[in-house]
């Protein structure tokens, strides 16, 4: 690996630490205060980082307790759409899932915080409803790009039982199944693919 590339690679996760910090410290606020119950100066006091830095990582509270959303990088994305990396639907849109999972890096601690705000402060429950909708849209696109048979109900529903999967398979971590959450992914997939067949 090149010098640059050592450095890139240093940078990308000095800036991952500061963000995942900033939104772990975002969600405690809201989950001592409520969402109004403190300010952006408030946040990037506790996350230790100048209100400019601040608003470079995250234009507004939500986006700051949500975090960014996860990415799918190009090169994946376009294995997937030209019919790989394995050339079965599911399985390839369990690639995309699992490399969904690599970029997220929840506690159990963070996850059961999460839920509790979500379920106590009907903005950030919105939010992430239009957030999950902006993602299955465009996992939809992919499927609909790899098969245009599969366009517009199909592709969506394919869609939502892949997260109905993920679903079960954080509630089964969040329960206190230790097993990384992938490897969680991986087994209920499997036992969804069983009960389909």
């Amino acid at each position: 690996m090149s010098g640059s590339a050592i450095e890139l690679s240093r940078r990308d996760a000095k800036r991952r630490e500061t963000e995942d910090r900033i939104s772990d410290c975002a969600q405690r606020l809201v989950a001592e205060h409520g969402l109004d119950g403190f300010t952006m100066e408030d946040l990037a006091a506790a996350a230790d980082v100048s209100r400019r830095t601040l608003f470079n990582y995250f234009p507004s509270k939500v986006d700051a307790v949500l975090g960014n959303l996860p990415t799918i990088p190009a090169d994946v994305r376009e294995t997937f759409v030209r019919g790989g990396p394995h050339g079965a639907l599911v399985e390839d849109l369990a690639v995309l899932a699992r490399v969904v999972l690599a970029d997220t890096d929840l506690q159990r601690e963070q996850v059961d915080r999460l839920q509790h705000i979500l379920t106590t402060t009907p903005r950030l429950a919105m939010s992430v409803h239009c957030r999950f909708e902006e993602v299955s849209a465009d996992i939809a696109a992919l499927v609909a790009q790899r098969d245009p048979g599969l366009t517009g109900m199909p592709a969506r529903l394919l869609v939502r039982l892949l997260v109905t999967v993920f679903d079960s398979a954080m509630a089964a971590y969040v329960a206190g199944d230790d097993r990384p959450l992938a490897d969680l992914f991986d087994e209920h997939l499997a036992a969804a693919r069983r009960l389909l067949a």
